[in-house]
């Protein structure tokens, strides 16, 4: 498995798509195309938005105001921190695996760089890159919405930024 493409799309038609790198964090990749291909972000919300950081997403749905959990299996995280040597650096279109200070608590949740986060490299999984300049632009544009203070985030869009699906587009 040498590339994989994927696409993210929300409800209202944006698109980001994502060229997958199993060569630098093969068993983040398979977890994210697993999920993909079982529809789980499926109406998953990006419930943390952050202008000159980055957008996460992949495990909160917002119901009625509130953010509702998805749960999924913890994989190894694989970044040099924990012994996995990943060169992905995190810098513009750069996706990365969010996790709790627990090194192997990553599951299904992701974040895109919109801006130079190579403070990350080296403690957070690295495992993809947006595909194309529109698609770091919609990023970007995500990252800028109004947000607002929800439980402990105070980043989540005040107009939820839903996804309406992640379909895998192309596998080596």
């Amino acid at each position: 498995m040498s590339e994989i493409k994927a696409r993210i799309t929300f409800e209202g038609g944006q698109v980001i798509n994502i060229k997958l790198r199993p060569d630098v964090a093969p068993v983040t990749v398979r977890n994210f195309v697993k999920l993909a291909k079982a529809h789980f972000y499926d109406g998953l919300c990006f419930h943390r938005v952050i202008p000159g950081f980055m957008i996460q997403g992949g495990g909160m749905t917002t119901e009625q105001g509130r953010l509702i959990g998805r749960e999924a299996q913890s994989i190894r995280g694989e970044f040099a921190a924990n012994g996995k040597n990943n060169p992905l650096s995190h810098k513009p279109g750069v996706v990365s695996m969010a996790r709790t200070q627990v090194f192997d608590s990553a599951s299904s949740q992701f974040f895109i760089c919109v801006a130079d986060c190579t403070f990350l490299d080296g403690q957070y999984a690295a495992f993809g890159e947006c595909a194309d300049e529109a698609s770091l632009a919609t990023a970007i544009a995500i990252s800028r919405v109004p947000t607002r203070s929800v439980g402990y985030y105070n980043d989540v869009p005040v107009t939820p930024v839903v996804i309406e699906s992640v379909t895998i587009t192309e596998e080596d």
